[in-house]
């Protein structure tokens, strides 16, 4: 495949790295991640009601712009470069993500416009108490009554869920034929008997939340048949998402570092100068084009249909969280001292790259389901 960003692309995401240097510097980054909240709803009004954001990628049937996952990426891309406190992974990237691929066409129209419009906040609880990310990990499990169903476990991890308006849980249910199948379920966030736990985290500028379900009413929103599929397809989209938000995030470490050494003077020079200061440059330049290329591969793959996009998706996000982690640990050790003070902002980028390197699996579990999609 020959990829290349196009014109209309470009000009797309230098209006939008302004916006957000201007809405998302780093001291309205601290300010938002000592709130409990971790952002703020006239930021997330603005980011709609100028731009659109949370709809590019939702289908226009659903109220959306109905563009592809290269223009989310670049969205996302930027968002990690400034490191933009805001709902928008949750939102507009699991949840919505959940919502169309699982939900029925009934609950689609209902919840896909409001997410586009920015009206409403959701969040995907999908991991349990292992923080497992595998389907196989599930363990809570839908009662059935005579018009609704309940809700009794844990639910950990979830991004944004202690302030998201709507809560959507994967959960088991039985079905007629006394087996189990996987549903997709909406939950309320003033619902009776639900308990949200904002968790402590190394990465203030993501809040993730536990959720305790204890025989919470909720409302099946997928079809008769099993959602594994369609949240395997929600998985493999926000891994790539998430890949392409990571690497905005090392190229940002990576210009500022490189900026720090040139003005940074030691024994009458310069440590841009130093041979050990060149080498680590080196590693981060070459760590981080080697991620953008499998980010953007993987996001133009899945645009075109690419039979292996498991594969792809899974070799984006390694590549991803190593360059990430990598940069970030090099930034520190080139910024000397001031790296590990928390006045300077280097720390920001590193707890946030520490936090993707794990979330939505870390880069081990994605080399064994590389491995485990091409043995098939």
């Amino acid at each position: 495949m020959k990829f290349s960003f196009s014109e209309e692309q470009e000009e797309f995401r230098s209006f939008l790295r302004r916006f957000l240097e201007e809405k998302s510097p780093t001291t309205e980054v601290r300010r938002l991640m000592a709130t409990d909240a971790g952002w703020e709803k006239e930021q997330w009004r603005k980011v709609n009601t100028e731009l659109g954001l949370t709809a590019i990628a939702i289908p226009e049937e659903y109220g959306g712009q109905g563009f592809g996952l290269s223009e989310q990426c670049i969205v996302l891309e930027e968002m990690g470069r400034s490191l933009l406190c805001a709902p928008y992974f949750s939102s507009a990237v699991l949840t919505a993500n959940a919502i169309l691929y699982g939900a029925s066409e009934e609950y689609k129209k209902k919840y896909l416009p409001e997410i586009a419009s920015g009206d409403l906040t959701a969040s995907l609880a999908f991991t349990e108490e292992t923080g497992a990310w595998g389907i196989s990990s599930m363990s809570m499990c839908a009662e059935k009554t005579e018009n609704t169903y309940r809700l009794t476990g844990v639910k950990s991890f979830v991004l944004d869920g202690h302030m998201s308006d709507l809560i959507i849980v994967l959960a088991k249910v039985n079905d007629n034929s006394g087996s189990q199948r996987l549903a997709l379920f909406s939950v309320d966030s003033t619902a009776t008997g639900l308990t949200k736990n904002l968790l402590n985290s190394t990465d203030q500028t993501r809040k993730l939340a536990k959720l305790m379900f204890t025989d919470v009413e909720a409302t099946c929103i997928s079809s008769e048949d099993d959602v594994t599929e369609a949240m395997q397809k929600t998985f493999l989209k926000s891994c790539i998402g998430l890949s392409n938000e990571m690497v905005g995030g090392a190229e940002r470490l990576r210009e500022d570092t490189l900026e720090y050494v040139k003005m940074r003077m030691q024994f009458g020079r310069s440590i841009a100068s130093f041979q050990v200061t060149k080498h680590k440059a080196t590693d981060m330049l070459a760590d981080v084009e080697l991620a953008k290329s499998a980010a953007y591969y993987a996001a133009a793959a899945f645009d075109d249909g690419e039979s292996d996009i498991a594969a792809t998706a899974s070799i984006a996000k390694a590549s991803a969280s190593e360059a990430y982690m990598q940069t970030a640990i090099n930034a520190v050790q080139m910024h000397g001292g001031i790296g590990f003070t928390w006045d300077n902002d280097t720390h920001l980028w590193f707890k946030r790259a520490k936090s993707s390197e794990v979330f939505l699996g870390t880069a081990d579990f994605h080399r064994e389901l590389m491995m485990q999609s091409w043995d098939q």
